[in-house]
């Protein structure tokens, strides 16, 4: 409860300081309020500032005695939200009893808002008691921060097609046919300037020698990379550059973690947030899956892989520590078995962060963006990979979509369920132990948690165990990490083959770069402003 305390405290008083701050500075300039919508956007990122709407009309009302009505018009035009994410954990609640003995002004505007909505939802749908109680701001003893925002904002959008499409229809679906007028698309974007051009010089020397510099402000201009596909001293150029890179992060392994790695493997890369529903757990059942095929037959003929993973700080997420050190164990035992000559290598990079990220993107052949189909909002790292020449194996989630409309089915890894199948899977009986006893590789795996393979206590990774196969706290395998696995296996054969013929991986991870200009955050920032934050561009002179 201090912790919940201190967050939402510390949360108000950030937001109220930049409220105020706002509105004294237009304050100076201007007298008539009805005009702040005019000078001043509120951009709502995700749920946790959502206290804006409650706070500028505190500052309205009470401050500057403007009447309700005429402040909340303003309010909801000058504030805008952003959902990042369709997991419940980040969509904002907070218990009615702390919020109110906490910020008590702000409650009862919040209580306010609720009441006069509540009656704007009476009008429209009548005395509909499971409706109301769905879609309003304070129920169930808990105000529901992203049901502010929606309320208290002109407009709401996602961040990648197929995210959008989701909250429209299935997560925010209520509010989509009560404001369809509020709800618009905004994809993510990176900046090329960083990942790019500061990250992999380079490439990126390479790039502007061939087609100019114009890219670095208009990213669109990679698309005249496409024919160089065909030319052959560019795709020389291209690997050698991809092999440097490598060379280097091999190198700094070596110092930092004290493993030798082979720079002509295939550096198979998955870094980001450590979640279960990005599914890490499926990349590493998978390499304990080819380890156990090694074990069996030490000839097997596959091309050596490195695989290397990052994560941010897991704080407080039990499951998500455990998962950390799965892939730790795992490496423990893959990296020092000289039965498999080095035909696999484990890399866990502890304290994932930018700087470590500009050396780990330019090296990477595979980038894995394998969260479970409708729950990744959009990813920025499949972005920032593909920019830089990886080849991303993934499912058809979040911006993933939008990258395989790009560059075609014949230069990505597609496997496993959409997300419409996911959501008719959660509707059926699913029962991973069909797969358990069907797929042997699976078996093998899920075997080796438990029977001492990765550590001595035999209890350490049961938890893991259970929560595939019996639901430990929850449904099993809530995430489809076995119904996926086979499909994910044969996507990484695929890799396998397609690697061996170094000339078509040239062309492949040349025509994802020329074809990366969509997912440039100056797009991105050019359609908020464009569209809901009606700015014009000011163009500087030199």
């Amino acid at each position: 409860i201090q912790g919940k305390e201190l967050r939402l405290r510390q949360q108000y008083f950030f937001i109220s300081a930049t409220v105020q701050r706002v509105v004294e500075r237009f304050k100076k300039h201007h007298t008539n309020f009805h005009e702040l919508p005019d000078k001043v956007a509120f951009q709502l990122n995700d749920t946790h500032p959502t206290v804006a709407v409650a706070e500028l009309m505190r500052v309205l009302v009470d401050e500057n005695d403007v009447p309700w009505d005429d402040a909340w018009e303003i309010t909801r035009k000058v504030c805008a939200y952003t959902n990042h994410t369709i997991m419940a954990e980040a969509l904002e609640k907070w218990p009615m009893e702390l919020f109110s003995r906490l910020l008590p002004r702000i409650y009862q505007i919040v209580e306010e808002i609720n009441r006069r909505y509540c009656l704007e939802l009476q009008a429209k749908y009548g005395m509909d008691h499971e409706k109301l109680r769905r879609m309003a701001i304070i129920a169930d003893g808990q105000i529901r921060m992203a049901y502010l925002a929606i309320v208290g904002s002109h407009s709401v959008n996602g961040v990648a097609a197929l995210h959008t499409e989701i909250l429209k229809h299935q997560e925010l679906k209520d509010f989509y046919e009560l404001y369809p007028e509020k709800f618009n698309n905004k994809t993510n974007g990176i900046t090329q300037r960083r990942w790019l051009l500061h990250a992999n010089h380079g490439l990126a020397g390479l790039i502007s020698e061939t087609i100019g510099d114009g890219w670095i402000t208009e990213l669109t201009e990679l698309e005249k990379l496409l024919p160089y596909a065909e030319d052959e001293n560019f795709r020389r150029r291209f690997m050698e550059i991809k092999k440097a890179n490598k060379v280097a992060l091999a190198k700094y392994i070596k110092e930092t973690k004290g493993i030798d790695i082979n720079p002509d493997s295939i550096f198979d890369i998955q870094v980001k947030r450590l979640h279960e529903y990005k599914r890490q757990l499926l990349n590493v059942l998978h390499i304990i899956g080819l380890y156990n095929q090694l074990k069996m037959n030490p000839g097997m003929d596959m091309v050596p892989r490195t695989f290397i993973f990052g994560a941010k700080a897991a704080a407080g997420y039990r499951r998500a520590k455990l998962i950390i050190k799965l892939i730790n164990a795992v490496a423990d035992v893959v990296n020092n078995d000289p039965t498999i000559e080095g035909k696999i290598k484990v890399v866990f990079m502890e304290n994932y962060r930018v700087s470590l990220a500009e050396r780990l993107i330019p090296a990477a052949d595979v980038s894995e963006q394998i969260s479970t189909a409708g729950k990744e909002a959009s990813g920025t790292g499949n972005m920032k990979f593909m920019l830089n020449g990886a080849l991303t194996v993934g499912t058809m989630d979040g911006a993933n979509v939008e990258i395989y409309e790009e560059v075609g089915k014949d230069n990505i890894f597609i496997f496993g369920m959409s997300a419409e199948e996911v959501q008719a899977k959660y509707q059926t009986h699913y029962d991973p132990w069909f797969i358990y006893n069907m797929n042997q590789e699976v078996r093998m795996a899920l075997t080796s948690l438990i029977d001492g393979t990765f550590d001595q206590n035999t209890d350490l990774f049961r938890e893991l165990y259970d929560a595939l196969l019996n639901g430990c706290g929850g449904r099993a395998d809530e995430y489809f990490v076995l119904e996926d696995y086979a499909d994910y296996a044969r996507a990484q054969w695929d890799i396998d083959r397609a690697y061996r013929d170094q000339t078509k991986w040239a062309k492949m991870a040349i025509v994802n770069v020329a074809k990366s200009g969509k997912f440039s955050s100056d797009r991105t920032i050019r359609q908020y402003a464009e569209e809901i934050w009606d700015l014009k561009p000011l163009h500087i002179e030199d």
